[in-house]
């Protein structure tokens, strides 16, 4: 016979709660980021049941925050809770029968209707006597419960409804209840990651474009560190909070590649910088042309003045002159005639570059690997930008995040990795902090809806879309045949959509050529430098670089726009015109004041569009039909809307509304 403790149902069940992550993983959070937590919990008859999830920081400080009933059928349980501090956290569920609130209820129910109110009077006095007598109660409660007790004595009709309905007395119970019946899920862990780890705008360049200039001979003379620092007051002054670096090391000349990936390189062609190692070093030295070791920790400061933080990008792969090519040839494949396998994307092939074998030395490779990246965090880095991340094992990146944050919890990887989504949500489950994701291929309104949703609701326990809108790899079509109007729709759908996003260079001037049957820029800045006017451009009126800086100044000043899992579709008549708000709650804005953001943007940069727009303004405090003001954040225009509104975009003018809800006075 099955005893009742071998069941594996809790007395009152607790399911599906959430954060969680697949594979047991804990769940990820960033410190002031609001986290929803929710739990399906009942139990068997009408008794009426409470729930809230026990969190212990990490500090040790343990406290109890009360999760509400959804009205919709589904027994879940939830409450929001941001969480201030850095570390893991722990978690637990806990339901218990929640005795007074199943009496007040009951109560009301039956003496409204005279139904057993002697009978009601005396379990409310036999109740709050139990709550009375426990010692560890405030004084003036106890006192209350049994001066309140001692009234139902006589088993009153008005006493009894008086006290079943009562806040004040109702409000003493919710904060510490009286429960006969307990249950408890495992313990999980959250663990919250610095701020920068869930916000931030990212700005990517090459530092040897960065005050390259073209000598008489037609050759190009390179930018260095020092001379790229020059650039870094323009990308602070557009808002900009982390500028990241393509690899910064010795490029091989066996192989090299030449202008626009041709496989004859030119004696001035400077190469890819993703083919790592020559015979001045590998992945922990600097290129030459670049400067010093001396001159990269400068750079370092130097962006740290304007408020900049250094990526690096880090490409766990060799060019065939990379000392571990002599030093550790078990560290890569070799072919049956003798050779080193060169890194392959079928039917393409990559003849500046050796892919890693992580399976013939896996100790001295991880030992090595661990090694690379203990150097650049002492050179003042502590944020990796991981290239084509899923071309090693999954196994690998558990254990080197792991270690590397367990010695410094600051350091962020972001994971380069456009590839199928289990591989993708997998890799942010280990350990990425960040993930690049498919933003850049999302552009009409229908995908963008589900895109947006999907990473804001259904894997926002653990993966964090960083929305780059281009990189140097990647020129879509959208960008390539939608004129300035596409450049300004994503950069504003990116900047508003979620915390993270990103540009690389030249996006300010709408560089939009791609080489031909690509989707990337011709004349790549891989493969050769690139001599651009930023302060010209602007200068002009045609550079991006006015809106962008707008852009990350409304980031800054809405903390709604800095949350991930409050992104909210709304409708509209048109499907090219996308509609969605995220909102954050008094509570955790910091300011004392609801912050909401309505966006609406016309996604088809090629046209005019004129629709009706439909709001759930409920989401923000508003009833249906009611009417509130919002204001243009990027034209300062102020209307009266409601939950239907006309709406005019213009996408060669003004292809998108960034509305501000303004507080009813």
């Amino acid at each position: 016979m099955t005893r009742v403790t071998d069941t594996r149902a809790p007395r009152i069940p607790l399911l599906n709660g959430s954060p969680s992550v697949p594979g047991g993983f804990p769940a990820k959070a960033f410190v002031g980021e609001v986290v929803p937590f929710s739990v399906v919990a009942f139990r068997e008859g009408h008794d009426i049941i409470g729930v809230h999830v026990r969190l212990t920081s990490p500090g040790g400080e343990e406290t109890l925050h009360r999760l509400a009933p959804r009205l919709d059928g589904t027994d879940t349980w939830s409450a929001e809770i941001a969480l201030d501090a850095q570390g893991p956290w722990r978690y637990r569920f806990e339901a218990f029968s929640d005795d007074f609130a199943t009496w007040a209820h009951a109560a009301e129910l039956k003496v409204a209707a005279d139904v057993d109110v002697p009978i009601m009077a005396a379990l409310g006095a036999q109740l709050l006597t139990a709550a009375a007598s426990e010692k560890d109660r405030p004084a003036a409660q106890r006192k209350r419960l049994q001066a309140d007790a001692a009234s139902l004595a006589d088993g009153d009709a008005a006493t009894t409804i008086a006290l079943s309905t009562d806040p004040a007395l109702a409000q003493i119970f919710a904060e510490r209840p009286v429960a006969s019946l307990r249950s408890a899920a495992p313990e999980q862990t959250l663990l919250v990651e610095r701020v920068t780890a869930g916000v931030g705008a990212w700005y990517e360049f090459f530092p040897r474009s960065e005050g390259a200039k073209r000598l008489k001979d037609g050759s190009v003379k390179t930018g260095t560190f020092r001379t790229a620092a020059k650039r870094l007051p323009g990308v602070a002054q557009m808002g900009f909070d982390v500028i990241y670096l393509v690899p910064i090391h010795p490029i091989g000349t066996t192989n090299r590649k030449g202008r626009n990936n041709t496989l004859v390189a030119e004696e001035t062609d400077p190469g890819s910088p993703y083919a790592i190692g020559a015979a001045e070093g590998g992945h922990d030295a600097i290129h030459p042309d670049l400067g010093t070791a001396q001159d990269f920790r400068a750079f370092v400061r130097a962006a740290q003045k304007e408020g900049l933080e250094v990526a690096l990008d880090l490409a766990l792969q060799a060019s065939p002159d990379h000392p571990w090519v002599a030093e550790h040839p078990e560290w890569f494949t070799t072919l049956p005639d003798g050779t080193i396998a060169y890194a392959e994307n079928p039917p393409k092939k990559y003849q500046d570059i050796y892919p890693l074998n992580f399976d013939n030395d896996p100790a001295g490779i991880y030992a090595e690997m661990l090694r690379i990246v203990q150097h650049w965090v002492a050179q003042g880095v502590k944020i990796f930008r991981v290239d084509n991340p899923h071309t090693k094992p999954l196994q690998f990146w558990e254990w080197l995040i792991g270690t590397v944050n367990a010695a410094d919890p600051d350091v962020i990887f972001l994971a380069e990795a456009f590839t199928r989504p289990a591989v993708m949500r997998a890799l942010a489950a280990v350990g990425f902090q960040q993930s690049y994701s498919y933003f850049t291929w999302r552009n009409t309104k229908a995908e963008l809806e589900e895109f947006l949703t999907s990473v804001s609701h259904e894997t926002s326990d653990y993966m964090r879309p960083n929305l780059f809108v281009n990189t140097h790899d990647i020129l879509t079509e959208y960008l390539q045949f939608g004129g300035r109007a596409a450049y300004r729709i994503r950069a504003c759908i990116a900047a508003t959509a979620a915390p993270i996003y990103g540009v690389y260079a030249g996006y300010e001037l709408f560089e939009n050529v791609a080489r031909p049957g690509s989707e990337e820029n011709i004349d790549n800045e891989k493969y050769e430098f690139k001599l651009r006017d930023w302060a010209g451009a602007e200068e002009r009126g045609e550079s991006l670089a006015p809106l962008l800086r707008r852009l990350n100044e409304i980031r800054s000043a809405h903390p709604a726009l800095r949350q991930l899992r409050n992104f909210s579709a709304h409708w509209s008549d048109d499907d090219s015109v996308l509609v969605y708000s995220k909102h954050l709650d008094a509570a955790f804005t910091g300011t004392g004041r609801d912050d909401t953001i309505i966006v609406v943007a016309n996604v088809d940069p090629h046209s005019v569009r004129e629709t009706t727009v439909h709001l759930d303004t409920t989401l923000w405090g508003v009833p249906l039909g009611e009417s509130f003001v919002v204001e243009d954040l990027l034209t300062g225009a102020v209307w009266d809307w409601s939950d239907h509104n006309y709406v005019r975009l213009d996408a060669f003018a003004e292809p998108v509304h960034i509305l501000k809800v303004r507080e009813r006075s």
